[in-house]
């Protein structure tokens, strides 16, 4: 993710702050925060708004798209928790108007609100099938549009027309034509057109060959684009890293079945077939004149079969490890074994489950040795294998800096069963803490009871000589 974005939005974000603190003779400040939570929350729905359009010039600001899909949520949910405070803390000030209008505008927010809660929790709710997914996510701009127009009709200490209001009011329209824009039929959007020249299943996957249609697009190794298959019974759009950029203008994408879109997705296309490609995204770029260690897990080689296809013949020495659970399910396996083969520089290591293998940080650093202090690592894969990896791979000095990876699943939860789990973990080893303090007191006490029983015996008999 690019600093200078994150900056912006949190800059943009906490700019209301300024501009409502300034204002003279308010006495309520409690009321004036609450103020600033609604328009904060605006400013950042706003922001997810822009972001959903895709547009040109995002990513240079912002970063690659995986990451700015992972801004996007975030600012949605940072956003959703603004609204509950600035709805739970009273925001009315004494001597500010009221009348139909303002009523009608609390209302709006009500609903606002409520909304987003409810499309929130099924928009984390991974579980639920993409496409009601995609309709129910689309409608957050519809409730995004009745917190706008709350945010215009409803009583303010200050006009439209004063900094504040034309600030937030600014934000609002730019997200609210954003909206608009995603709203219109595909289309209508920014495109370029291809059809479906070849089929070839391989090790599991389905690689699908596209030609242009008219001008085609000119992706870098590594981009991804947004495909469209048009005329099946797949036809939502969906990302797909090129697995292949000929240079005749071709493009290819490599499908696993992995989800409800993916699954049998082989068995609805077909030569012939037209395409529409938005694009190319992505800055998952293979990084020059620099000691490399690429790690791909299963269809996670996709973006390395092109890096390896445009590998130079002077550049510097390349480990390829490959994690699959047996060769016959590793999409391109011959592919990328003839580039090694034709390659000096690069070295394929191929790591089978299948076979007990395990991909560590320590089977890295014996193959690449000394160099591993010095290199880049790249990765694209599961989430787990990427978390123990990047870990693990920090006491062989391969810092967070020299550890790429791209977002393999841009619709993601926010880590809630983790979150769960971790509470009831903590919670039971507080209990078995407890239980064990407790019956260490218990104990302690009946030794203290049992002494003072003791003593006092002795006393009685004491006494009775």
């Amino acid at each position: 993710m690019n600093p200078l974005g994150l900056f912006l939005v949190i800059a943009t974000a906490a700019f209301p702050a300024v501009q409502l603190f300034a204002l003279p003779d308010i006495g309520n400040t409690t009321a004036l925060f609450s103020q600033y939570l609604g328009m904060a929350a605006l400013v950042l729905m706003a922001w997810a708004q822009v972001w959903a359009t895709r547009l040109p010039g995002l990513e240079t600001v912002f970063g690659g798209l995986d990451r700015i899909y992972v801004l996007h949520k975030w600012a949605g949910i940072s956003a959703l928790l603004a609204m509950v405070l600035h709805n739970s803390i009273d925001a009315d000030m004494p001597g500010l108007g009221g009348g139909l209008l303002n009523g009608f505008a609390e209302g709006l927010g009500e609903v606002s609100l409520y909304g987003l809660l409810l499309l929130s929790a099924l928009s984390i709710a991974t579980f639920i099938p993409y496409r009601f997914w995609k309709w129910t996510h689309k409608a957050m701009g519809a409730l995004f549009a009745a917190g706008a127009l709350h945010f215009f009709l409803i009583a303010k200490p200050f006009a439209m027309t004063d900094p504040a209001g034309l600030f937030t009011g600014a934000f609002c329209v730019a997200g609210l034509l954003a909206y608009a824009w995603t709203l219109l039929p595909d289309r209508f959007r920014p495109a370029r057109r291809y059809r479906i020249c070849e089929l070839e299943e391989t090790g599991g996957a389905t690689a699908v060959t596209m030609e242009p249609v008219g001008k085609g697009l000119k992706p870098s190794p590594g981009q991804f684009g947004i495909v469209r298959f048009t005329g099946s019974r797949k036809t939502e759009p969906h990302p797909f890293t090129f697995s292949e950029i000929g240079s005749d203008g071709t493009l290819r994408v490599t499908v696993k079945p992995l989800g409800d879109f993916t699954d049998r997705i082989g068995e609805s296309l077909q030569v012939g077939q037209d395409v529409r490609i938005q694009g190319p995204f992505g800055r998952f770029r293979q990084p020059s004149r620099k000691r490399q260690v690429w790690i791909a897990g299963g269809i996670g080689i996709t973006p390395f079969l092109t890096w390896a296809q445009a590998l130079p013949a002077d550049a510097p020495a390349v480990d390829l490890f490959y994690c699959v659970r047996s060769p016959g399910q590793a999409p391109h396996l011959a592919e990328i074994t003839a580039l090694a083969a034709k390659k000096p520089n690069l070295s394929l290591h191929l790591v089978l489950s299948s076979e007990g293998q395990r991909l560590s940080a320590g089977r890295i650093a014996e193959r690449v040795g000394d160099d591993l202090k010095t290199a880049r690592v790249s990765f694209c894969g599961p989430l787990s294998l990427r978390q123990a990896l990047q870990k693990d791979l920090r006491s062989y000095g391969v810092s967070a800096r020299r550890f790429h990876f791209e977002e393999f699943e841009f619709r993601t939860g926010v880590g809630l069963g983790r979150f769960i789990g971790g509470l009831v973990r903590r919670f039971s080893t507080m209990s078995n803490r407890s239980a064990q303090r407790g019956f260490t007191f218990l104990r302690s006490e009946a030794k203290r009871i049992a002494q003072l029983g003791a003593d006092q015996h002795q006393l009685d008999v004491n006494q009775t000589r």
